[in-house]
């Protein structure tokens, strides 16, 4: 069992990554942490790859998965970085974009008593009421994609106690669990923080999982989304994002084994378009 970091279109580097583990489907199980696609050159390949896998690889929604989504669904614009046309354009695109959609939230292994998601979770939420919040968010974008999408952008409410009407229950979700990094001392979400806690200007941000008497501790939680946070391990979560889009690597962790090291392959140059 091996969770791997943001792919975000790197499809040589997957590829490489699973020779380096001698992956098989018959034998190995994979998690990928979201963002399959988008920045990199080559997010068809990946999703094409990934969805081949069939029960051998579980996935969670990252925000550029979801992005590919609302441009689809004609709820959002494409930006000048992204990498999606060839995706969109694609012969089997309609296939690739249900199954897509079909990618859960959050998911729990609890033999392994590990949770995978792609960004954070409030700290407010205990494991029961995040599972609640995703499953709600997951039946939303099964039912009406194009509704969905159209109310979801913003960064409002930035704290669960402030959450009132069901719109707003579903945007706070997605923000937690595709957008987080940092909240502050009340925590309320920080959406727009984005750098290394090494170099944050400022203290009175934490990084989501340092975030004092959350609820949702327990299992160990298995991220991506912070590239310059990079490969992180302490007791109650491992983050996999060690940016192989900008250059840096692509990384699996074996999760079934609490010895392992992670394994890497070095991305020489950013692929950025």
């Amino acid at each position: 069992m091996y969770a791997i970091g943001d792919v975000q279109g790197c499809d040589d580097e997957l590829g490489a990554l699973l020779g380096a583990l001698q992956f098989s489907a018959d034998r190995d199980r994979l998690w990928f942490v979201g963002d399959l696609v988008n920045r990199g050159p080559d997010s068809l390949a990946v999703l094409r790859r990934v969805r081949s896998l069939g029960d051998a690889a579980t996935v969670t929604l990252g925000n550029h998965d979801l992005h590919l989504l609302a441009v689809a669904f004609g709820s959002a614009h494409a930006r000048s970085d992204d990498t999606l046309g060839e995706t969109l354009a694609a012969p089997d695109r309609d296939a690739l974009l249900e199954w897509l959609a079909g990618r859960p939230l959050f998911h729990e292994d609890h033999a392994l008593n590990v949770c995978m998601l792609h960004a954070g979770l409030a700290p407010q939420w205990d494991l029961k009421l995040a599972r609640q919040c995703a499953r709600e968010f997951e039946d939303a974008l099964k039912r009406d994609p194009e509704k969905l999408f159209g109310r979801l952008y913003g960064d409002q409410p930035d704290r669960w106690d402030d959450v009132r009407e069901s719109e707003e229950r579903l945007r706070f979700t997605a923000n937690c669990f595709t957008r987080l990094r940092y909240v502050d001392a009340d925590g309320r979400l920080a959406l727009r923080a984005k750098g290394s806690p090494k170099k944050l200007q400022t203290k009175s941000l934490i990084p989501w999982f340092e975030a004092h008497e959350a609820r949702w501790r327990g299992p160990r939680m298995v991220f991506g989304h912070w590239s310059t946070l990079g490969f992180f391990s302490n007791a109650d979560v491992t983050g996999l994002d060690t940016g192989c889009v900008w250059g840096g690597a692509l990384t699996a962790l074996r999760l079934d084994d609490p010895d392992a090291r992670p394994v890497q392959v070095p991305c020489a140059a950013p692929k950025m378009s």
